[in-house]
This record gives structure tokens, sequence and C-alpha cells, in this order.
């Protein structure tokens, strides 16, 4: 796995506040009997990792601005570097008790995003990447898959919560066209795990709608370097503004691409 210094300040974060959430989860059976709630108790939670992930990479480097889903936009007296996290990505999972959730920890330099860390405290899965680096989950080594054609590809998606139900129609149509042609298509629920499944090799591609810029930046840099290719859905590189991204190997993203743009 790499071990530059700057990987090391990462992870570090990432563990830290997924030793938090990991106590939490194990609170999940009992919030039947939460007076506050399920909902306020998993808030509670996402802020206290993100308080800790902030804490943290101020700490090891002063003056980086932030983008965060709790707090927004922080800027830093060094605006070369920014990160981007999401605490706790795969919400309804961790409320659910299912542990396909993680901390996603994204740095961009000058406008380019060079390293992200995706880390799962359930499954204690570990996944990182940094530019020119190359991406690794734990100490193994990622390339997407060699798969070449649709009927032969498992392929992810993520689904529009209710909240955002007009997004529907839409899916429903993109669902249809890539169902007719691929083995089948998973919904796992947590986007950054996702795209460190397409870097593994272990899905072929990936789309989704409405996304955040914290949601996909580790997963972008992991895909990259794990020699996957990665572009909004339709095509171009818009990825943290668009809210939307379609990534996998080369012959399976370039098929997939055209059967969201009819939708």
């Amino acid at each position: 796995m790499i071990r530059s210094a700057l990987m090391n300040v990462m992870t570090a974060a990432a563990i830290k506040a997924g030793r938090g959430l990991k106590r939490d989860f194990g609170e999940v059976e009992n919030l039947q009997v939460s007076v506050k709630g399920p909902g306020d108790f998993v808030s509670a939670a996402d802020m206290r990792a993100e308080k800790t992930i902030f804490e943290e990479l101020s700490k090891a480097r002063p003056g980086y601005g932030f983008l965060m889903e709790e707090r927004g936009e922080v800027e830093g007296a060094d605006k070369s570097h920014r990160w981007l996290v999401d605490p706790l990505d795969g919400t309804t999972n961790f409320l659910h008790g299912l542990p396909f959730f993680a901390v996603s920890i994204g740095l961009e330099r000058e406008g380019q995003l060079v390293a992200g860390v995706v880390y799962n405290p359930a499954t204690d899965d570990m996944y990182v990447a940094e530019k020119g680096q190359g991406a690794w989950h734990n100490n193994r080594r990622l390339r997407v898959s060699a798969r070449r054609e649709l009927a032969d590809s498992l392929i992810g998606t993520g689904v529009a919560p209710l909240g955002k139900s007009q997004q529907h129609p839409r899916f429903k149509a993109e669902l249809s066209n890539v169902l007719a042609r691929v083995a089948n298509v998973r919904r796992f629920g947590a986007v950054s795990i996702d795209l460190a499944l397409v870097a593994a090799g272990k899905l072929d591609a990936f789309w989704e709608r409405g996304l955040n810029a914290w949601d996909v930046a580790a997963g972008i840099v992991l895909i990259r370097e794990a020699g996957g290719y990665i572009n909004d859905c339709d095509g171009g590189d818009t990825m943290l503004n668009s809210g939307s991204i379609c990534a996998g190997n080369e012959q399976i993203q370039r098929q997939i691409l055209p059967l969201l743009r009819p939708a």
C-alpha cells in the first residue's frame, strides 16, 4: 500500500473517524428505543466523524481548505489545496445495520484531484490512491476489470432517495436501457465503495446522478489510478460539478455512456 506522508495523514484521519463510526454502528440495534430517534442518532454520528476528520487534517496540513458534507465550504489560507470529505457515505445502510458504509476523503491540488481514501470501518477495508502511485485495497494493487462485452458485465448504480423522486423517471429509463444489455445490475447504497469496487474490477462499470463532489472525489482518483475511465453521464469531465458519474474499464464505460444519454 502507498506509504507516503500524505497517505499516512489521510488514512490516519479516516481510521480515527471510522473508530467512532464503528462504535456508533454497534448501537444501531438500540435505535428503536432511542428517545431522539434513529435520524438524530445518525446525524450525530455523522457530525462526530466529520469533526474528527476536520481536526486531524487541519492539524496535519494547516491552511488547506475543505469541502465537507456538513460544514460545507471552509476556505483555507492555502488556496491551492482542498480536502473533499464525506464522513459517512451510506447513511441509510448505517441506519439499517448494513455494514456497507464508508469514510471518503479526497484531496484537490490546483484544481486537480491527486489523492483519495475510502475506508469501511465495519469491515476494515481500506482503499487508497495517489496520483502516479496506483490504487490499492489494503496491500493489494488494484486494476479495473478486463471484460469487453456488456452481456458479460456486472454494473453498479445508485437510486435517488424519496426526497429526490423527481429523478426516478429518468433513472427508470436508464435502468431499462442498461438492463437490456448487461449480465445484471447491483445497487449497494454507498457510492464511494461502489467506485472502489470498480477500481478493484469487481464491478465492470457504475453510473449515478444527483451526487455531490464529496461523494465521488476519492473514488475518481481510485478509478483513474486503477486504469479506469470516468466521466459525467454526458461524457464530459464535470463530475464534481454536474453531480453525475459514469465509470468503468475503457471498453465497458464507452458502451454504457450512450445508454444513458437517450434517457
